[in-house]
């Protein structure tokens, strides 16, 4: 069946801060009951200050982050200035509730920093579109993730803090979810940067929490 082919299995995470927002995914990719690939990328830059995540079919996301990437640009573009996270976040959810009889296999995180401030939409493969207000997690490892979370998050966490609560829900979730492993990407965004993590920079972090 199709469906078996349908390469899944992913833990991402959005965390919303006092000055900005931190978003991670791990690299595992799988297909059935075997792994398909240990690098798959599930985090993007869209736009100068806009990341998005995915979780659910790799063949679907990188189609999706193409569109969105050009729709973007052109908003720019036509616009002359930059998008908000909302304008994205509604345009995605069009493009997937057009296609809801026969859905992308995935659930997407946007997010990012604007005139509003930090802000992270998730969205659900038939576009419903929502606005979170402090933590979210998907995926197959979203559960274990959640309980990371909501133990050490609290608010106006500063995003250099979130860092490490967000390795530390990702590095948690490889543990426990088969789907889920194989190293992590991370980024930092605030109203003056957008910073992707070296991994160097996260296995410190992670020997550092290991060892307390």
């Amino acid at each position: 069946m199709m469906q078996d082919k349908i390469y899944k299995g992913t833990t991402t995470v959005g965390l919303i801060c006092k000055d900005g927002i931190v978003m991670g995914t791990e690299k595992r990719a799988t297909m059935g009951n075997f792994i398909a690939s240990r690098r798959a990328k599930k985090i993007y830059q869209i736009a100068d200050r806009i990341a998005l995540t995915t979780a659910g079919s790799v063949g679907d996301a990188q189609f999706l982050y193409r569109i969105i990437k050009v729709e973007t640009s052109l908003y720019e573009i036509r616009k002359e200035r930059r998008p908000t996270i909302r304008s994205v976040a509604t345009m995605v959810s069009n493009l997937l509730n057009q296609t809801r009889y026969f859905p992308y296999f995935v659930q997407l995180l946007i997010g990012g920093v604007d005139e509003r401030g930090p802000t992270v939409y998730s969205i659900d493969p038939i576009g419903g579109a929502i606005e979170e207000k402090d933590i979210v997690a998907t995926g197959s490892g979203s559960l274990t993730a959640y309980g990371v979370l909501e133990d050490r998050f609290y608010e106006g966490m500063p995003t250099d803090e979130a860092v490490e609560v967000v390795i530390r829900a990702i590095h948690t979730a490889m543990k426990r979810d088969s789907a889920s492993g194989d190293g992590m990407d991370v980024v930092k965004i605030t109203e003056d940067e957008y910073v992707q993590l070296e991994p160097e920079e996260i296995e410190e972090i992670i020997a550092k929490f290991s060892k307390k």
